[in-house]
């Protein structure tokens, strides 16, 4: 699957999920870690993405950031979370004090919707002010996903994104300066249109003639590019469409069998959750999911043997099923997945009966 297809199903999972986390842990749980995971980081790996970060700022000892990716020990990324209903303006001083005191190039302020991202452009070791991308995963632009996978951890590269950071808040900066011509052309813009067509001295009187016909001769500009663009594609697609009263040859071959096993969002999530609350008792990468049409398992060092529990979930009823120590099934109703915290103790039993 492509990177774009990954980002568009992710954005799926935030507009399901998103109604129904109400605080900022189950907003790291339920989108913050999968997105850094779809970005290619262990994020059970405390080499790799460490929770909780120490962060001294100044005489304030024991300051902490959410989340710090590392590189050969030292942070590359730092990463401040929210609640998902939280809005993130004002809420980048915090980050911008453990910047300084870090080696990190790079910081990332998130609620699981919108994601931040700064560096230092305007001063060395001093985060920018302002982000030099903001992605809103639900409503995430083409250009933004290019941008995105430059942070994959098979494509990360602190000196060429820095470079490219320096070229899209510039470019930023252009298209805010453009949008706010076009729905109000100030005079200086208006004159420099008119330098070289208009024969007169450029008094005040003149500019505010021409200002409102240079504001529709730009958005009629833009509209007929579009046209042509949104023409050009549905030519392309005519063209490539085959008559319907022309018949291929073809040469019918066994149909595969289509498996019917869809892994859900849900059951994602439920692998995350269980990741989570065992992370203490073995190595993370020892846990691991197995979706089947009766059920979605989650095993021990990837064996169906060592289960440790099995989920079964629809719209009407959810299910933890837990082994006892006669792998005799336990099953627990569950509101939604998060309830299986509920049942720690059983699934730390069940986990401890194969490490032992």
């Amino acid at each position: 699957m492509d990177f774009i297809d990954q980002i568009k199903q992710f954005a799926k999972r935030v507009e399901t999920l998103k109604p129904n986390l109400q605080t900022e842990e189950a907003t790291k749980t339920a989108l913050i870690m999968p997105f850094f995971s779809l970005l290619g980081y262990d994020v059970f790996n405390p080499d790799e993405f460490v929770p909780e970060y120490t962060a001294d700022v100044g005489i304030k000892k024991g300051e902490k950031v959410d989340y710090a990716i590392m590189n050969n020990g030292d942070p590359v990324i730092l990463i401040e979370c929210k609640w998902i209903g939280e809005n993130l303006e004002k809420h980048d001083s915090q980050l911008f004090r453990y910047f300084g005191t870090s080696k990190a190039k790079f910081a990332i302020l998130t609620n699981g919707q919108f994601y931040r991202f700064y560096t230092d452009l305007d001063e060395t070791n001093k985060m920018d002010e302002t982000p030099f991308l903001e992605i809103n995963i639900l409503d995430i632009k083409e250009n933004q996903v290019a941008e995105l996978k430059k942070f994959h951890k098979s494509q990360f590269d602190i000196s060429k994104i820095f470079d490219v950071a320096s070229e899209l808040k510039y470019s930023n900066e252009f298209k805010t300066i453009l949008a706010k011509q076009l729905q109000q052309p100030s005079d200086d813009f208006v004159k420099l249109f008119l330098t070289g067509i208009y024969e007169g001295k450029l008094m005040q009187s003149v500019i505010e003639k021409f200002r409102p016909i240079l504001k529709k001769a730009l958005n009629d500009y833009i509209n007929e590019l579009m046209s042509d663009k949104i023409k050009s594609a549905l030519d392309v697609n005519i063209a490539d469409k085959q008559p319907e009263n022309v018949q291929e040859e073809t040469t019918e071959e066994p149909k595969e069998k289509i498996s019917r096993i869809v892994t859900t969002n849900e059951e994602l999530e439920a692998y995350f959750v269980i990741k989570n609350l065992l992370k203490e008792y073995c190595a993370m990468e020892d846990i691991v999911y197995k979706d089947t049409e009766s059920y979605f398992g989650i095993l021990y060092q990837g064996k169906t043997t060592k289960w440790i529990c099995r989920f079964i979930l629809t719209d009407n009823k959810k299910t933890i099923i837990i082994p006892d120590e006669n792998k005799k099934e336990i099953k627990h109703s569950l509101q939604n997945v998060y309830e299986a915290e509920k049942y720690i103790d059983e699934l730390k039993a069940a986990l401890n009966r194969y490490i032992k």
